[in-house]
C-alpha cells in the first residue's frame, strides 16, 4: 500500500510543478502581448515619423529648386506640371 501511497504523492508533486509551471507561462505569454502590442504603437509611430520626415523632405527640396537650386530642378518642374493638371481638373469640374 505504501507503494501506491509513494507513487500518488509523486503524481501530485508533478501536477502541482506542471500547474506552477503552466502559470508563470500563462504570466509571460500576457506580458509578451503586452510587450508586443506597445512595441507594435511605437512601430506605427515612427512610421509616421518618418512618412511625414519624408514629406518634409519632398517640400524642402522643391523649395529649394524654386530658390534657384538647379540640383532638383526636374523634380520641381514635374511636381509643379503635376499640381497644374490637378486645378485643370477642378476648374474643368467646377465649370460643368
Amino acid at each position: 500500500m505504501s507503494e501506491i501511497t509513494e507513487i500518488v504523492d509523486n503524481l501530485e508533486n508533478r501536477i502541482s510543478k506542471l500547474l506552477h509551471k503552466f502559470e508563470v507561462l500563462k504570466q509571460q505569454n500576457e506580458s509578451l502581448k503586452a510587450e508586443l502590442e506597445s512595441v507594435r504603437m511605437e512601430h506605427g509611430k515612427v512610421e509616421e515619423q518618418l512618412q511625414h520626415s519624408n514629406d518634409q523632405i519632398q517640400t524642402l527640396k522643391a523649395a529649394n529648386a524654386m530658390l534657384g537650386s538647379t540640383e532638383h530642378k526636374r523634380e520641381t518642374k514635374l511636381k509643379i506640371n503635376s499640381l497644374i493638371r490637378e486645378i485643370d481638373q477642378c476648374i474643368v469640374q467646377l465649370s460643368e
